[in-house]
């Protein structure tokens, strides 16, 4: 079973959509330094992931949804 690196992902999209970590601390009300730290997490909890989903308009719950449906096949 594979896990989901979370932070890796979301450092991934936000490469992908060329945005910079100053943009993304600016739209989270962080510092630069807490971004990194979102970046190295296996797991985030609900709340951050859906403040993250909506600044990068990117569902990251389907992520795991797409997980669960595997785990039941």
């Amino acid at each position: 079973m594979k896990e989901i690196h979370i932070g890796r992902l979301i450092e991934e999209e936000l490469r992908r959509q060329e945005r910079s970590v100053s943009w993304f601390a600016r739209m989270l009300c962080c510092e630069r330094t807490n971004v990194y730290n979102i970046f190295k997490r296996e797991s985030i909890d609900c709340s951050m992931l859906y403040r993250i989903s909506i600044i990068l308009n990117r569902n990251f719950f389907d992520l795991y949804c797409v997980k669960i449906e595997e785990e039941f096949k």
